[in-house]
């Protein structure tokens, strides 16, 4: 194979990529977002330098099932979401995600930077609840749930897409061949081409369990503020380094 042939391939291995270039169209991808507020001083421990909390400790967290993804397939993922201050904008910074596919943890961790690691997520609709789980090596480590379709938002789409549309924060940390930083970055990313075909509201309850390997729970539930649960339709483009740690 040509030098060229290779620089040209989307991604390791030769013999067969783990995921083609970009960029990525999501259909149908599905959201249950709660939100709950926690400890302050924790919130400013997970965020690196030079993030800056908001005012109220917020945390989002997501499940999210995609079943339609382009070069990625269909799977589910689960995380934490921080809202952040960088250099006076808010953003939101991507504090942990965990899936069931490999080919999106791969190009999620090598493209842009998300912190995705491999796990049993799940979100489903069981009766009148909308239920999201997270199983990590065979044990269960979070679960919400959220009445279904109580308050519908589709006549207002437009608060959603701009959700949507908040610039992604991510830590992006590749090593070097001698183990040394490599790459350390702060990425900003914009989801694009967003069409939001179903928004609702309601009350929602989470529970997190500590575990050391998925360590959700270190962001303990004081207070839960509210479920959303959203359709939509979006691409997901090439990122911006919006900080170079290796030049800073």
């Amino acid at each position: 194979m040509r030098v060229a042939d290779v620089l040209d391939l989307a991604s390791m291995p030769l013999a067969g990529p783990s995921y083609p270039k970009g960029p990525y169209r999501f259909v149908d991808r599905e959201y249950m977002v709660i939100s709950y507020e926690t400890d302050p001083d924790i919130i400013r421990a997970q965020l690196p330098e030079p993030l800056e909390p908001i005012a109220q400790p917020v945390v989002h967290y997501e499940f999210i099932r995609m079943p339609d993804s382009s070069g990625f397939g269909k799977y589910t993922e689960s995380g934490l979401v921080i809202p952040c201050l960088f250099n006076g904008e808010e953003m939101n910074f991507v504090a942990q995600m965990y899936l069931d596919d490999d080919p999106p943890i791969v190009a999620g961790r090598e493209i842009w930077g998300f912190p995705k690691k491999s796990a049993e997520p799940k979100l489903e609709v069981v009766k009148d609840t909308l239920t999201g789980t997270l199983d990590y090596a065979g044990q269960r480590v979070a679960m919400g749930t959220m009445a279904y379709k109580h308050e519908n938002l589709s006549r207002h789409p437009a608060k959603t897409a701009a959700a949507l549309r908040k610039l992604q924060c991510l830590l992006k940390l590749i090593p070097d061949v001698d183990g040394k930083p490599k790459i350390a970055q702060l990425v900003g990313l914009h989801a694009t081409e967003i069409t939001v075909k179903g928004s609702w509201s309601g009350p929602a309850r989470l529970h997190l369990i500590p575990h050391v390997n998925a360590p959700v729970a270190d962001l303990p539930v004081l207070k839960v503020l509210g479920g959303r649960h959203f359709v939509a339709d979006l691409t997901l483009p090439g990122g911006q380094v919006l900080l170079d740690y290796m030049k800073s």
